[in-house]
């Protein structure tokens, strides 16, 4: 509702949308919304939180794979390391070693959820050349709000309601407090620096650097809970930052080498149009 209402005080007057665009905000708000948020909540019935974050952040190693595939061009020994220190570093602030055993169905949801983050970083990529990013993360929100109700109400994730204290922390508060947090912060502040990141850093660097995310969950957890991270976690994260300083810096020289190649590549020198004339074989050909 408050994306909503943005979108249309903002853009307003730059209404409707193209069909095409409406398609996108279908597709986004149901696989990148939606999708991740119902498939990472089915693998943590079964299985240990830090096994599902695991899972669903592969996502960035589905990117590479996928963009491999597509251009049938192997990633570089630089991007490969970093991806590597990456995951490495993920694993280490996870720690996904739990009590409970690995559940094949729990396995599969958490495999869903970085299937469907995988679509959020692309979509979100792609939906930006035509869309604003408040309209985009508006629309989006809108309709994952609408499938998951859809869910809801068809028992497939259970639901309820209530307007009783409660508790955080430890302390008994108003409902609306962490409603509101909930809302404003996790949720539209989150979503809007989320795709405007994305937008600008390009769909591999940003998956990478959507890896702090796990980060800085421990350390707010450090900081708001008194869980004090240990040395292992710490050296996860220095891993996390390392692996995401190399591989973007290798998409920046990357890029700097295309925009030179584009300069420099020689071009057809244009000839006057009176000295294009036709030849005797039926052939245009260049006088002079």
């Amino acid at each position: 509702i408050v994306l909503s209402l943005a979108a249309t005080i903002v853009h307003r007057g730059r209404w409707p949308l193209r069909p095409g665009s409406l398609r996108v905000l279908v597709i986004y708000g149901t696989v990148a919304m939606a999708g991740t948020q119902f498939a990472y909540f089915n693998a943590v019935r079964t299985l240990d939180v830090g096994v599902a974050l695991l899972l669903e952040f592969l996502a960035p190693v589905l990117i590479l794979v996928g963009t491999a595939v597509r251009t049938r061009v192997l990633p570089s020994m630089p991007t490969l390391l970093g991806a590597i220190a990456s995951i490495a570093g993920l694993v280490l602030v996870i720690d996904p070693r739990g009590a409970t055993s690995l559940d094949p169905v729990g396995v599969a949801w958490g495999l869903v959820a970085a299937l469907c983050l995988t679509g959020f970083f692309v979509l979100s990529a792609q939906g930006a050349t035509d869309l604003p990013v408040l309209v985009l993360a508006a629309g989006g929100t809108a309709v994952g709000a609408l499938v998951m109700a859809i869910v809801g109400m068809l028992g497939l994730v259970p639901v309820a309601v209530s307007t009783a204290p409660a508790l955080l922390a430890g302390r008994a508060v108003a409902w609306w407090l962490p409603t509101l947090w909930l809302v404003a912060v996790a949720t539209v502040f989150a979503y809007l620096t989320g795709i405007g990141a994305i937008t600008r850093l390009g769909t591999r660097v940003s998956s990478f650097v959507g890896l702090t995310e796990v980060l800085f969950a421990v350390l707010i957890a450090w900081l708001v809970l008194s869980e004090l991270p240990g040395t292992v976690q710490l050296l996860g994260g220095i891993l996390i930052v390392a692996g995401i300083v190399v591989i973007q810096q290798r998409d920046r020289y990357e890029r700097a080498g295309s925009i030179t190649a584009a300069t420099t590549r020689p071009r057809t020198p244009h000839l006057p149009e009176d000295d294009v004339r036709p030849a005797t074989d039926g052939v245009r050909s260049t006088g002079g």
